[in-house]
């Protein structure tokens, strides 16, 4: 048995895979949302499947962006506070900003002064990794003084990247294999992150509005954990907001690749939300998969039309049907079914039902 639960998380990712059996299920959960979104979509969905299931065997913060990490941080937070009806996490995984980023510890320091000498409100996005170092080091602290094991499970305990974590790690029926990042795609982060601070460092203490608004527009990403999870012959693809580059560098170097350069999944979560920054055709056209998971409310006009376009054009190139899943309406959603209606594409759509917390897609059992 393999579902996957997709919990409205609004403009960020929250998941959670149960599997085991009907009458024993186990849970791991994936990211927490943005703000509010624990108490309004993740606390509900939890306390469900508490009275199933007493324990998490694994929490995963794919990476420390606001949208995931928040979620995370409030629900520790309501252990701590002996709030009860929950479910206990078993274990948590992540990639501290200092181990994953930044293990000198000089990249940190020199963005907070960045953002000190400079205007935030128009550098959300600098303003966003800046914040997510804290919470990355919020949610660590909380994990500690819950004596929730970190990385317990892994080969190298300090840091989780396919080259470290090079064969899947069981929990009961469920495997579960790391595809992303490669300490490749790490280190060259770090380098973008320091070219980026460089770069900016003198022209954004002057406070040119402008200059830092263009600035904020190539603040580097940051890399996700991205896993393959297996049970019962089924898959699920969970991307976090991983680049395709990085997860088909990944995806190779966890052998999940073909001759072809090519896989094929169940399910495949939409990685960044749909947004175009972070995905090509070619990378539809590599991957491919039955159902597509997108979670996006259209902030920051996500999930991004021509994504959306690639994922359909792809689908019909290789003579495949496909369906999407997904959290919310949103106008490049209207604009896809307008534009390529699915009398001409092969493609279905599903939306996350008006005042449910989840929507569950089964795959076995």
């Amino acid at each position: 048995m393999l579902r996957l639960h997709v919990v409205q998380a609004e403009f960020g990712d929250c998941l959670l895979l149960e599997y085991g059996t009907d009458q024993k299920p186990r849970f791991t959960l994936i990211d927490g949302g943005p703000p509010h979104n624990f108490a309004d979509n993740l606390s509900p969905v939890l306390r469900a499947i508490a009275p199933r299931s007493p324990t998490l065997d694994l929490t995963v913060l794919s990476h420390v962006d606001n949208d995931h990490i928040v979620g995370l941080v409030d629900y520790f937070a309501e252990l701590q506070a002996g709030t009860t009806g929950l479910p206990e996490p078993s274990e948590l995984w992540l990639n501290s900003w200092g181990r994953a980023i930044d293990p000198g510890g000089t990249v940190g320091p020199r963005l907070k002064a960045l953002m000190t000498a400079s205007r935030t409100a128009v550098m959300p996005n600098a303003a966003i990794a800046t914040l997510g170092i804290d919470e990355g080091n919020a949610l660590r602290t909380k994990a500690i003084l819950l004596k929730i094991p970190i990385n317990k499970s892994v080969p190298n305990a300090d840091l989780i990247t396919v080259d470290g974590v090079n064969s899947p790690i069981a929990f009961g029926n469920l495997q579960l294999r790391v595809v992303a990042p490669t300490q490749a795609n790490l280190e060259n982060l770090r380098k973008e992150w320091v070219s980026w601070i460089e770069k900016h460092e003198d022209e954004l203490t002057g406070d040119d509005p402008m200059v830092m608004s263009n600035s904020d527009r190539s603040v580097p990403n940051l890399s996700s954990i991205a896993l393959l999870a297996e049970a019962d012959g089924k898959t699920v693809l969970l991307t976090g907001d991983g680049r395709s580059d990085h997860l088909l560098d990944g995806l190779k170097t966890a052998g999940q690749l073909d001759g072809r350069g090519r896989c094929h999944v169940d399910i495949l979560k939409l990685a960044h939300h749909g947004s175009e920054r972070d995905v090509t055709k070619q990378f539809f056209e590599q991957v491919t998969a039955d159902t597509y998971v997108v979670s996006a409310n259209g902030r920051y006009d996500n999930p991004d039309f021509s994504t959306l376009t690639w994922l359909v054009e792809a689908a019909k190139d290789a003579g495949r049907k496909i369906q999407l899943v997904l959290t919310n309406h949103t106008p490049s959603v209207t604009k896809l079914q307008q534009k390529y209606p699915t009398t001409k594409y092969p493609y279905t759509l599903q939306f996350l039902q008006d005042g449910h917390h989840s929507i569950v897609l089964s795959l076995a059992g």
